[in-house]
């Protein structure tokens, strides 16, 4: 038997095995749990090692990438470039946590896979007006370490084309430009490495290519595990036209006008609502600080406290009456508790051993100031 042929064999072998694998995976309701959209359908393999494709006339063919306003790490491509390729395609925005927990894995998969024929492309879909800026997506670009293409969709137009409501949400596009897989949210990872490495070898035994793939599981370093069952608050909107729950203030939101808010020395703070003191002007997607000094108070049940804040300002962070320790600060808070606004990004304020109830104060030094939401870990 030839080299060819030997290489060929391998490809043969690993097809086989991971197919093998993945009837028993599949068919596993405890280990296959709120994965996918979509029922994911491998190819099959006869006693001549010949590989069937499955029927695709069920499946979906990915969208072409549309009126792009910018890319980043590479030249304008389109996945007809692509076509071959076994394509990635991850919707994000670059201030959500829920997507920032994803990147290491995406990293990883990108490094590990490239060269056996995965293409990576994050599809930046904006959900607030600053992210829409190119500076700010280049910027969050080099903080992650991310070197895969980075496409902007200002106008939703691809993400539209694909129908998708949610950030972050992965697509798996097999070498003939199929849809074969997608999942929403965080989490689901060995399971989707599982699929990236079947429709690597789907691809390699179509083109007769050599080698064969690693089918390890990543376990990339500095990644954050999150329990969502634990986290009893939702993610607050400050902006008007975002809100799902109304502030703990009486005066409410008031629609592009400046509103005194005030919080009484011994008011009782409900949990999961926003409180503010200050003046603040309501905007449709933040609040802005126009007084020189403001705070905000919210108590809530999580593990880690998030905002997505901009403009100018100092943040002096305080929680159930103490100052900040070692074991409560967040990435971004000083030793003294302070958070100074940098940029129009996700600000990480404390971040706590275990889950529980707290009582977090941020009074805030400085007019201008933007906040656009709470999120939590």
């Amino acid at each position: 038997m030839n080299t060819d042929n030997l290489s060929a064999l391998a490809v043969a072998i690993g097809v086989v095995a991971l197919i093998s694998g993945f009837g028993i995976y599949f068919n596993s309701p405890e280990l296959n749990t709120a994965v996918s959209d979509n029922n994911f359908v491998s190819a099959t393999m006869d006693e001549n090692s010949t590989v069937t494709q499955p029927d695709k006339s069920h499946f979906k063919l990915a969208p072409e990438l549309a009126e792009i306003s910018g890319y980043v790490n590479t030249n304008p491509l389109t996945l007809g470039d692509l076509k071959g390729k076994v394509v990635l395609i991850d919707f994000w925005t670059y201030s959500c946590i829920n997507c920032i927990r994803t990147i290491p894995y995406l990293n990883a998969w990108y490094e590990k896979y490239g060269d056996s024929g995965l293409v990576i492309v994050g599809v930046h879909t904006p959900e607030f007006e600053f992210e829409k800026d190119y500076n700010n997506v280049k910027a969050a670009v080099e903080k992650f370490e991310i070197k895969y293409p980075v496409a902007q969709d200002n106008e939703k137009v691809t993400w539209k084309a694909y129908e998708n409501r949610y950030w972050p949400r992965k697509y798996l596009v097999d070498d003939e430009g199929y849809i074969r897989y997608d999942h929403i949210g965080e989490g689901a990872y060995a399971e989707t490495e599982k699929v990236i490495q079947l429709l690597l070898l789907e691809r390699a035994a179509n083109i007769g290519a050599n080698g064969t793939i690693d089918q390890s599981i990543s376990k990339p370093e500095n990644t954050q595990s999150v329990n969502f069952g634990r986290i009893d608050t939702p993610e607050l909107y400050f902006g008007y036209q975002f809100a799902r729950t109304p502030l703990g203030n009486p005066e409410s939101y008031k629609p592009e006008q400046i509103v005194k808010y005030a919080i009484a020395e011994n008011a009782s703070i409900s949990p999961n609502r926003i409180y503010l003191d200050g003046e603040w002007k309501n905007n449709v997607d933040h609040m802005e600080l126009q007084s020189d000094a403001g705070r905000i108070v919210l108590s809530y049940s999580a593990r880690a406290v998030n905002i997505v804040a901009g403009g100018v300002g100092e943040l002096h962070v305080s929680e159930d009456g103490s100052d900040l320790t070692a074991n409560s600060r967040g990435f971004d808070a000083s030793k003294q508790g302070v958070v100074a606004i940098d940029g129009q990004k996700l600000y990480n304020l404390t971040m706590h051993q275990d889950y529980g109830d707290h009582k977090i104060v941020i009074d805030v030094v400085g007019s201008g100031f933007k906040i656009y939401t709470f999120s939590f870990g």
